[in-house]
């Protein structure tokens, strides 16, 4: 019987030994595999940006730190920065040759990012020029309208968040150094909105909810401190900071070169630099003016008596002007653009230009408050890749605060033609399409790390390739299509132009409604969001025309065997990256 159990536990002694022997085995032999390696540090550091920024967390629908309100204090700011270099030393390990292709661009997506970030913190500091950067509305809006969790689960991560928002406000205001004039009205006015994420709705929330009573109790309480905390800083700047700028004491909201050729680095991602961009652009007006004095030509007879003005650019002017009257009412503005998704979608199907996904269906809705006043009328919200069925909303601003003049401007810009380009562009198959095949992808990096001119550059040409693809092909879409993608040409113009050669009010003004065609409304909301923004402007010519160059070489390299659908869905399976890198991916695949 000794002898029996001594050899049973010598088995069990060998087979353990081997059996850890050949684990160790293997865990070395993957340790030495540099492309596991890197997969294990990208699941690490995405881990560390969640922590280090939970609102971004909640925005791709990781939920696990809902409940974290971030004080952004200087500590704060600091430890950020540590993180970041360490991230980088860790990054700089890696050889990107030894890497496989796709973790290549990872490789330089993660290293773009972290020097970004590092220079917005050391140099760019928007938070303390920056008041719109605080809005703990837009935060917890995300979480009250989520579907990933039960409502009360929901409601104690928000209770556990807006517990520090008087600290969070207080610090907000230490930290303001000069801001600027439009930014502290847009942050008053975004804030206001902020406010109302707590108002009534939240409240049927907390009484429909299984919180326990105590619970709803303290929610209650807390959320009356929130909006106090809100509204107190909406006061501080209305009270104390908007007298001093309104003298001319505050910082410009223009970057100059400097700043505007580091930001453009770090978030275009693209082959040229920011003046080659602006001169391709001026390049790419004339032939546009070129097209539609043709196409206006054409079409004069048809809906003018009298002859054509002898100058050209009046002509298409007036054309322009003409098409323009078709528009819908502007108390069915947002039921128009709700009607028209599925007569994309059916496009899109029957002309097998992508595959659509029909479990993931966009919602249009009003623009939430929170997110008005930054000049765009339009945009999409997407759930992120960790919460691929959550709804995609496409929201859409009502014109109820505009007047009976304004409102009939802003109809004329997004008439019966050009308002079914916004929706090719914001919808199908421009932005929800490629944020839905964007959360697909493979690489978590290329989700979340999304490359703004890949984005709009894919919608800007979404909109070339409908039409191409005979999409209410007539000479009238044409022109206006035209008109549009002037839109697209002169946001570059503007933006280099405004904070780089410090073009005035005046000068955009007239850009826009004289070489444009613009209306009103349409060229004062542009002004109004370039002195708000940098750089992002210039995403979507830049991404277009980087994105039809490569569609155009690799349609004459493979002549016949070019396959319209395949290139798309390629195109888009590599998710946000830029299209320099994607470029890369494919004709890397098309020599293998």
């Amino acid at each position: 019987m000794k002898l029996q159990t001594l050899l049973l536990l010598f088995l069990l002694f060998t087979a353990a030994f081997f059996g850890c022997t050949s684990e160790n085995r293997n865990e070395a032999k993957t340790e030495r595999t540099p492309d596991d390696k890197f997969d294990g540090d990208k699941r690490r550091w995405v881990e560390k940006f969640w922590k280090l920024d939970p609102v971004w967390a909640t925005s791709q629908g990781y939920h696990k730190y809902d409940s974290v309100l971030v004080i952004p204090d200087a500590r704060k700011r600091e430890a950020m920065l540590v993180t970041y270099q360490n991230m980088l030393s860790e990054l700089k390990r890696y050889k990107p040759e030894k890497l496989s292709v796709q973790n290549q661009i990872d490789y330089r997506l993660l290293d773009n990012f972290l020097h970004y970030n590092f220079w917005l913190l050391k140099d760019f500091r928007s938070f303390e020029w920056d008041p719109s950067v605080y809005n703990l509305g837009s935060s917890v809006a995300e979480i009250l309208n989520g579907r990933y969790d039960s409502l009360s689960n929901r409601l104690r991560a928000i209770s556990l968040k807006i517990a520090k928002a008087p600290v969070y406000y207080e610090t907000a205001i230490a930290t303001l150094q000069k801001p600027t004039l439009e930014h502290t009205q847009l942050a008053i006015l975004q804030n206001r909105g902020g406010a109302e994420v707590f108002g009534p709705a939240m409240l049927d929330s907390i009484a429909k909810s299984n919180l326990k009573p105590a619970e709803k109790d303290l929610l209650s309480q807390r959320i009356a401190t929130a909006k106090l905390a809100i509204n107190g800083y909406v006061r501080y700047l209305e009270n104390q900071v908007l007298p001093t700028l309104r003298n001319d004491k505050g910082r410009s909201f223009r970057l100059g070169k400097e700043l505007y050729d580091q930001k453009f680095r770090y978030e275009i991602q693209a082959s040229n630099s920011p003046e080659e961009i602006y001169r391709k652009a001026q390049a790419h007006k004339q032939e546009l003016h070129r097209q539609m004095i043709k196409l206006s030509r054409q079409l004069w007879p048809k809906y003018f008596t009298e002859a054509p003005p002898t100058d050209s650019l009046e002509m298409v002017r007036k054309m322009v002007g003409k098409l323009s009257e078709k528009h819908v009412s502007r108390d069915s503005f947002v039921v128009a653009i709700r009607n028209q998704i599925p007569q994309l979608e059916q496009f899109v199907s029957a002309k097998k230009l992508l595959t659509l996904d029909p479990s993931r269906p966009l919602k249009v809705r009003e623009t939430p408050l929170y997110m008005r006043g930054g000049g765009a009328g339009a945009s999409v919200s997407a759930p992120g890749p960790y919460d691929q069925k959550a709804d995609t909303y496409y929201n859409v601003t009502p014109l109820d605060d505009y007047s009976p003049a304004q409102a009939e401007s802003y109809l004329r810009e997004y008439n019966n033609y050009t308002l079914q380009i916004l929706n090719i562009h914001e919808a199908i198959p421009g932005h929800y399409t490629q944020l839905v095949y964007a959360n697909k992808a493979p690489s978590i990096i290329k989700a979340i790390l999304g490359n703004g001119a890949m984005i709009e550059g894919w919608a800007v040409y979404a909109e070339r390739m409908m039409l191409e693809n005979g999409y209410k092909n007539s000479p009238e879409m044409w022109l206006m299509y035209y008109k549009w993608n002037l839109r697209t040409t002169l946001n570059t113009i503007v933006d280099y132009g405004v904070h780089v050669l410090g073009f005035t009010e005046k000068q955009v003004l007239d850009l826009l409604q004289k070489e444009g065609f613009q209306e009103a409304a349409e060229a004062q909301g542009k002004w109004t969001r370039v002195k708000l923004s940098q750089v992002q402007l210039c995403s979507y010519f830049t991404g277009y025309t980087e994105i039809y160059d490569l569609r155009e070489e690799l349609e004459k390299k493979q002549g016949k065997n070019f396959n319209l659908q395949k290139f798309h869905e390629q195109f888009l399976s590599y998710g946000s990256a830029p299209v320099k890198y994607i470029r890369e991916l494919m004709l890397q695949e098309k020599k293998n």
